[in-house]
């Protein structure tokens, strides 16, 4: 399927990460321009989603370059295995936490919709996760699930303009999934991730925006801390 990415810029927030790598390399392979911009600027340009300043200038040099931005993907955050587990319910920790994700999302996103909707044409994705879903980790439940909440939001914002904005919500990413009905429903692999973005990227949507689309088998309940 051509998914009419041809020439399209696209800017990968995160992109040097294990999500964010596989992503620029599949836009890329669909035709898009891909600007990849991490806090470290490797690979690509700098940019440090908790600084509005700097996301600031990060966009700035995108449309100085490129003339153009049609769709943005947020995959920078701090990894899941980072938050600790008996501190899961610490305030403390449920606040960085959402900071580093959720507050990030919406920071790249808000300066994404303003040049979006000068153009009347955008996409925007945020990369959450299955446990905004489940229970058994505060700071991992709350981060995912303020992100989507946030993303619906400002999908319904902008409805009818041409900007869709929806979430990608992968379950456990690993190399290779169990099967379904092997005891470990959820998982999913970065390809899984790369191939939905591509979709939520491209001008084939129909409008979908506003989703929260869960990747692996979508579960709902109580994790294991």
């Amino acid at each position: 399927m051509d998914l009419q990415l041809t020439d399209r810029v696209v800017l990968v927030v995160g992109g040097n990460g294990t999500l964010g790598s596989v992503i620029v390399r599949r836009l890329e392979a669909e035709g898009a321009t891909v600007v990849s911009a991490s806090r470290s600027g490797a690979g690509g340009l700098t940019l440090d989603a908790s600084d509005d300043e700097s996301v600031r200038a990060g966009f700035a040099s995108v449309l100085a370059e490129h003339g153009r931005l049609d769709g943005v993907v947020i995959t920078a955050a701090p990894p899941a295995k980072t938050l600790d587990v008996a501190r899961h319910a610490d305030p403390d920790q449920v606040r960085e936490a959402i900071e580093g994700k959720s507050l990030t999302f919406l920071r790249v996103a808000n300066a994404a919709l303003e040049v979006m909707g000068e153009a009347g044409y955008g996409r925007i994705v945020g990369i959450s996760g299955q446990n905004a879903r489940l229970t058994g980790n505060v700071s991992a439940a709350v981060r995912n699930a303020a992100l989507n909440v946030a993303a619906k939001t400002l999908a319904d914002s902008v409805a009818g303009s041409g900007i869709t904005v929806n979430t990608v919500n992968p379950g456990n990413v690993v190399a290779e999934p169990d099967p379904i009905g092997a005891g470990k429903p959820g998982q999913s692999t970065p390809d899984d991730t790369a191939n939905l973005v591509a979709f939520l990227v491209s001008q084939l949507t129909g409008g979908i925006s506003g989703e929260a689309i869960a990747l692996g088998h979508r579960v709902r309940g109580v994790a294991d801390l």
